[in-house]
């Protein structure tokens, strides 16, 4: 059985401590939004997936309670960064299993100021989910006083420079191209353009990555309306729905810890084979695709994935993204929305997030930020740790 999207919803994505706001309040402005593009009610929602990373254990139906009290599961879904995709694949497993015929992905984090603190547990790093990840970086980098996830992702782009002669120019036109897309996106949290000089310029976190090139903490939420053909058939949809054609989930392998690199650590051998799963399921390829939303929590993951998708040969991407090949008026225009760099990373809200830019997108209806023809989008979401998450789509018609 078919799965569609028919109604997505998000907040604005937010500094922390910015907005007198608490989680659930971001849920139910998402969730209400996402409810009213379907043109339905909470009482017709059978299953609610919601994804979260920071609240305490059954924060899904605190937040769900405030859109209704009907009864209906709430599963609780923690998948670090991918936990909003998470959400999401469990929504259309539920519809293509002919578990429920309407689901409600939510996703959403009320998170602190400052940089993540890598998954330890009070700087314990043995005791961490991410442990042995750290530790291939330890062995062939060192640990240094730098915030560790953006040490573990800077070390894998000083990797990708010393095997590719990938520039540290073409690391910050991803952060430029990103916040040049985010100008015109009302949910970014940052909406300032800057240009490569100034991407450089900006503080160093964890060389050869500046402040402009990583993602920042955010608060948000997000939420999508999952049905089925015969949901369709039912009920006339308030908006155009919007096919998952395809959809992956991947998980670390031998791959990812054999070689040593941090490239392979932080997740490229994951995404890569999402793809190739949601390509061979699909018969679509990344050369039908026209509008990319991918996790560039740092620039240097924006070029991996370049890669890891097939948009490019392997340490090519630099030269990719150099070329306006991933913007508006090349290839493909990816992270029209801002990306992670510039929208926000709300952990648990960014999966759907993405899927919502892309849901507009297919349907005509992101404003200035509008991809022309666009008819596929591809969604890619990824958590250290480790889970990678790729959807395609595909506007009806």
């Amino acid at each position: 059985m078919k799965a569609y999207v028919a109604g997505v919803g998000m907040t604005r994505f937010e500094k922390p401590e910015t907005r007198d706001w608490q989680y659930w309040d971001m849920a139910r402005e998402a969730g209400s939004a996402a409810l009213a593009d379907a043109g339905i009610t909470y009482a017709e929602v059978e299953q609610v997936p919601v994804g979260y990373c920071f609240q305490p254990s059954t924060a899904g139906q605190r937040a769900a309670y405030e859109l209704g009290l009907t009864g209906v599961p709430v599963y609780n879904v923690n998948n670090n960064c991918a936990t909003g995709s998470s959400a999401l694949m469990l929504a259309r497993q539920f519809v293509e299993g002919g578990v429920a015929d309407c689901v409600l992905a939510l996703g959403f984090e009320k998170m602190k100021r400052g940089a993540l603190g890598g998954g330890a547990d009070g700087g314990d790093f043995s005791t961490s989910p991410v442990a042995r990840h750290y530790g291939v970086m330890a062995a062939r980098h060192g640990f240094e006083m730098s915030p560790p996830t953006a040490q573990i992702f800077g070390d894998a782009a000083r990797e990708h420079m010393e095997k590719y002669g990938t520039t540290e120019a073409q690391l910050a036109a991803v952060g430029a191209k990103n916040h040049r897309h985010s100008a015109n996106n009302p949910y970014a949290q940052f909406q300032d353009v800057y240009g490569v000089d100034e991407i450089l310029a900006a503080r160093v976190v964890h060389r050869p990555l500046t402040k402009l090139q990583c993602s920042p903490t955010s608060d948000g939420a997000a939420a999508a309306v999952v049905v089925s053909e015969r949901f369709l058939e039912r009920h006339e949809p308030a908006r155009q729905a919007v096919e998952i054609v395809a959809q992956a989930m991947t998980t670390d392998t031998e791959e990812s810890f054999a070689s040593g690199s941090c490239v392979d650590v932080v997740g490229q051998p994951m995404s890569r084979e999402a793809a190739r799963q949601v390509y061979e399921r699909s018969g679509l390829g990344i050369g039908d695709v026209d509008v990319v939303e991918l996790h560039d929590c740092f620039s240097i993951n924006e070029l991996l994935t370049y890669e890891a998708l097939g948009m490019c040969e392997e340490g090519e991407s630099g030269e990719l993204v150099e070329s306006g090949a991933t913007t508006y008026g090349g290839r493909w225009v990816v992270n029209p929305s801002g990306g992670l760099i510039s929208k926000g990373h709300p952990l648990g809200a960014t999966g759907i997030a993405q899927v919502a830019e892309l849901v507009w997108q297919l349907r005509g209806e992101a404003g200035p930020r509008q991809v022309s023809g666009a008819r596929i989008g591809l969604a890619h979401n990824i958590g250290l740790g480790g889970a990678a998450v790729v959807t395609l789509l595909r506007a009806a018609g």
